[in-house]
């Protein structure tokens, strides 16, 4: 595991399905997935740990990122399974701007992140996965 940019982050673990580009796949004004070709299409990213297996590099995406985070609709952190530093100018210029940014981290294997809730804290990624109900007759 790899810090990009240092953080403390609680929430929801959303895992993308399918690589996505914050330039044109997430709406800044909104926090959603908007490109129409993605499994995910409609998912909110604000609040949530977005795990991004394989994200995909655009200059622009930093500024989709920026965005996001001035407007209170960024993902609480970001898990990426590659490094991407175009995403880190982002929380850069918006600690430098005095805005709270999401803390990024690289996780080989995040892909098998399990559903439920995670931590981003001291370097370290925890995932607390949901708890499924027991099957069977009820005693």
């Amino acid at each position: 595991m790899t810090v990009l940019f240092d953080g403390t982050a609680e929430g929801e673990v959303l895992v993308l399905a399918a690589p996505l580009s914050f330039w044109g796949g997430v709406s800044w004004e909104t926090g959603a997935i908007i490109n129409a070709r993605h499994p995910q299409v409609g998912e909110i990213v604000t609040g949530k740990i977005l795990v991004v297996p394989e994200p995909v590099g655009s200059s622009s995406s930093s500024a989709v990122l920026l965005e996001l985070i001035r407007a209170g609709r960024a993902p609480a952190a970001i898990v990426l399974g590659r490094p991407d530093a175009i995403l880190v100018v982002a929380c850069l210029v918006a600690r430098e701007m005095g805005w709270p940014a999401p803390p990024i981290l690289v996780v080989p294997g995040c892909a098998e992140t399990p559903p439920g809730r995670a931590r981003v804290a001291d370097g370290r990624f925890e995932v607390f996965p949901a708890i499924r109900p027991a099957s069977g007759p009820a005693a």
